[in-house]
């Protein structure tokens, strides 16, 4: 055998060890099974009465969550006893609902089918009250509720990227891996 084979097969054999690890850290469970438990990185709302406005980022489920994170956004206003969680999902589409939706919870922080969140802004106390009519108010004017593209966007993340940029008090910096946070821009 000569060294130029040689010296293939080892890139070949590289390679597809590579790969196979790239594909075992993907997720391999199913969705339907997948985490979505509290992470426990939001404050209590039985305990903490002071206003919240938190960001949250998660990869995305999946081979996806090695290229890109979901984010969504949280609200509680003073003396709250839930958070209203505001997101784009993209099958909601398909089944004919609007991509933009929300839901009241006293856990904002959940797992993203199997990924921890990680908080990308968290505002608490008085800036939190002053700025949260403006955020609903801007949410209430999202131009892309109802449609969701995964790339270039609009998407879950070009959501939280546009209430970010209509509400420049926030001082929201989108992760790096939020594809689609531009699509705004």
């Amino acid at each position: 055998m000569t060294k130029k084979l040689a010296s293939t097969r080892r890139l070949l054999r590289g390679l597809v060890i590579g790969l196979g690890v790239l594909l075992s850290g993907c997720t391999q469970s199913d969705w339907r099974s997948a985490s979505r438990e509290p992470a426990g990185i939001a404050p209590d709302p039985s305990v903490d009465k002071q206003a919240v406005i938190e960001f949250y980022a998660a990869d995305a489920f999946s081979w996806r969550g090695w290229f890109a994170v979901h984010t969504w956004l949280a609200i509680k206003p003073e003396n709250a006893d839930e958070y209203t969680v505001y997101e784009v999902v993209g099958w909601r589409v398909d089944r004919g609902q609007p991509a933009l939706h929300h839901y009241t919870t006293p856990t904002p922080d959940r797992y993203w089918y199997g990924a921890k969140p990680e908080k990308v802004l968290s505002i608490q106390g008085d800036k939190a009250a002053n700025l949260i009519p403006k955020v609903q108010s801007v949410i209430e004017e999202y131009p892309w509720a109802n449609e969701y593209t995964l790339f270039p966007g609009p998407n879950s993340n070009t959501f939280p990227a546009w209430v970010g940029q209509q509400v420049p008090e926030l001082g929201l910096d989108m992760p790096f891996r939020a594809i689609g946070s531009g699509y705004a821009d």
